[in-house]
């Protein structure tokens, strides 16, 4: 470009002390030179002259580089070293509103040498004469954006905004063949982000080898790498390199602004993961095709290094793994057409200890159209820590969809949890992972269940058919309902969701049905006084959030049963009236009522609905503000008062906790 220019004008220009050209065009080696001025004044006997170039405008056409209004200047010698001059320039050199750079030229009959200096930045260019057509580039500390426009010319919406390049480029411009560019480069710390957010990169460090043509409107490459350390995101696939080498590989090809060919998808990183395969994509980056092979001997660091993009969306960044595993999958209009994965004594867990399955071994697999099976078990497992035995789960898909083909039933808590049918959608495009199950629960003991959850004592049985639990969107909503033997009576549970079950502020809602249950062996669990009866009632809309309430409508309340006393005893009188701010009112005078020890009621009955932390309150009867929570029976009578139907709920639950812990006194009137 430039250089070719000079060489054709230095005949010319020795005739005469001061000599101007213009020249409207100028196209060399894939270059082209728009409005081009060149002046020389050399002084009679004077040992140099003073060369200077401009152009309006400068376009590298395929490579993407485009200058306007440069602006060379420099003092031109003659060395002559035998036959041969040699001519050297050196000088600054402008672009537009550009820093000037340092320039420096060095022309023969055999070549023409040129270094570009910014600080610690040199770019040196080598071109012989007896081949023209190709030009020899070694790259020294330059900055990545240097060649973002080479960048762009294959990738428009990608940009460098940081980090450095060391190596050599070879560009061959030979007029009959497309434009080549081979480069072996060493990046550091190397940052790549595209305008619509689609992908970025930063703190890539490592060694690349780059070949590519440019024919007419269509570009093939190949590039082979290795990678020490950085991150990388495409879409939700976040990864982070390790220090240790990771080497890689990819060819590709387009024509035009159609889909990019990739028939060479290669990447080793050591034991944690090697993957090969192919894949078509659309000029947007859409997937097209997709054919992929994994393996892992040591899965340990997948997670970690792999996974965390997709962890984090579904709530489990703390998955760990080991063990082995290897996959297969393959993609078509972006929509999964089959995969298989195949374990072996593959270890999974959480780092906050929610699940675990040990060993698990065997091969799931699936496909959009002809059917297929296989099966997968594991030696055993927690939840919450919650231990479970063995269970194989033998599998079938189909028309895109992964199914139970028999019965499995899971030993846990002293019960079984069966599992009647499962269907699963694998995630696509349209839809995260949905799944869909009838599951059953038989005489798991809620009393180890209370323990492992460090819940209060609690003693009965949990049983119950749920038709159909869904999940889907990060929630679980179960169809029918449960029905817990409990305190020697029952709980119904309707209308159970979960929301976000492993991820962050996980969120219940539900509606319960309590019917007969033994309020002595309640009221003992709770270290809430002693109170004999049958409790009934009904929680409605209970949400829970981070596994604790934030709205409910509940309305408790005795009823008398053949053969059960009503009893209440007076810390039970001492711990209702702390809760609910209530006051009891006897028959007998001043502070005779501590004289016994228990009471007759005919009933007792308290509501609380719950909205933004605040419980509005009820009992077996209201006036005005006040409400009846106890109503007494015989002698002595005793009734139990409530003056303040609006309680702050977090002062309530401190209330409950004092009155469990026994730290009332009574309050009489």
């Amino acid at each position: 470009m430039i250089l070719t220019l000079f060489l054709a004008c230095v005949p010319l220009l020795l005739q005469a002390q001061s000599m101007q050209a213009r020249i409207q065009r100028v196209e060399a080696a894939g270059t082209t030179l728009r409005d081009v001025r060149v002046r020389l004044d050399w002084p009679a006997d004077a040992p140099e002259g003073r060369l200077r170039l401009q152009a309006g405008d400068l376009d590298a056409g395929a490579l993407g580089w485009r200058f306007r209004e440069l602006d060379w200047q420099c003092p031109l010698q003659r060395e002559t070293t035998g036959v041969t001059p040699r001519w050297r320039c050196a000088g600054p050199v402008r672009s537009g509103d550009g820093r000037a750079l340092h320039l420096a030229l060095v022309l023969d009959a055999a070549a023409t040498a040129a270094t570009l200096v910014s600080g610690d930045t040199r770019v040196g260019l080598i071109r012989d004469s007896a081949t023209p057509e190709i030009t020899r580039i070694d790259l020294r500390q330059v900055p990545a954006a240097w060649v973002e426009a080479l960048v762009r010319e294959a990738w428009s919406v990608a940009r460098l905004p940081r980090g450095r390049l060391d190596g050599k480029v070879r560009i061959n411009a030979h007029s009959a063949r497309p434009l080549g560019v081979d480069a072996d480069l060493a990046v550091t710390a190397l940052a790549l982000e595209t305008d619509d957010a689609s992908a970025a990169a930063d703190g890539l460090t490592g060694d690349l080898a780059i070949r590519f043509l440019l024919p007419d409107d269509a570009l093939t490459a190949t590039v082979d790498g290795r990678l020490r350390g950085g991150e990388l995101l495409v879409g939700n696939a976040y990864v982070v390199l390790p220090e240790s080498p990771v080497t890689f590989g990819v060819d590709l090809a387009r024509a035009g602004a159609g889909d990019w060919a990739l028939p060479r998808l290669k990447w080793r990183d050591g034991a944690t993961l090697q993957v090969d395969g192919q894949a078509r994509l659309r000029p947007d980056l859409g997937i097209a095709s997709l054919g992929l092979s994994l393996a892992s001997h040591d899965a340990a660091a997948v997670p970690g290094r792999y996974l965390s993009g997709w962890l984090g969306q579904a709530g489990i960044q703390g998955l760990t793994l080991s063990g082995g595993f290897r996959a297969g999958l393959e993609l078509d209009d972006a929509a999964l057409r089959s995969a298989e994965l195949s374990l072996t004594g593959l270890d999974v867990g959480d780092s906050d200890g929610r699940f675990r399955f040990d060993r698990l071994d065997g091969a799931v697999r699936y496909s959009s159209a002809a059917p297929v099976r296989g099966s997968v078990g594991w030696q055993g497992g927690a939840l919450y820590g919650m231990s479970f035995d063995a269970a194989d789960w033998h599998l079938e898909s189909r028309d895109g969809l992964l199914r139970l083909r028999e019965l499995v039933e899971v030993p846990f808590l002293g019960g079984q949890v069966g599992f009647d049918s499962l269907e699963v959608q694998l995630p696509s495009a349209q839809s995260g992972l949905r799944m869909a199950t009838a599951l059953r629960l038989d005489a798991i003991d809620v009393g180890a269940l209370a323990r492992s959850l460090d819940w209060p004592a609690f003693e009965g049985t949990l049983t119950g058919h749920i038709p159909t639990v869904r999940y889907a969107d990060n929630r679980i909503d179960f169809d029918g309902g449960l029905s817990i033997g409990l305190f020697d009576g029952r709980v119904d549970v309707s209308s159970l969701a979960v929301e976000r079950p492993f991820g962050v502020l996980p969120t219940v809602t539900s509606d319960l049905v309590l019917t007969g249950l033994d309020l002595h062996a309640l009221t003992g669990v709770f270290g809430f006084g002693s109170i004999e009866g049958r409790l009934h009632g009904r929680i409605d809309g209970l949400r829970l959030v981070d596994w604790n309430a934030t709205a409910f409508v509940a309305e408790l309340h005795t009823e008398p049963a053949p053969g059960v006393r009503q009893r209440i005893s007076q810390r039970a009188v001492q711990d209702i009236s702390s809760v609910g701010d209530a006051s009891f009112v006897t028959t007998l005078q001043g502070r005779a009522i501590a004289l016994f020890d228990d009471f007759g009621y005919r009933g007792i009955g308290i509501s609380c609905r719950l909205r933004n932390e605040v419980c509005r309150m009820g009992g077996l009867r209201s006036e005005g503000n006040a409400f009846t929570i106890v109503r007494g029976a015989g002698l002595p009578r005793l009734d139990v008062v409530g003056f303040n139907r609006d309680v702050d709920w977090p002062t309530l639950v401190e209330r409950l906790a004092a009155a469990a812990g026994g730290d009332v006194a009574p309050v009489i009137e």
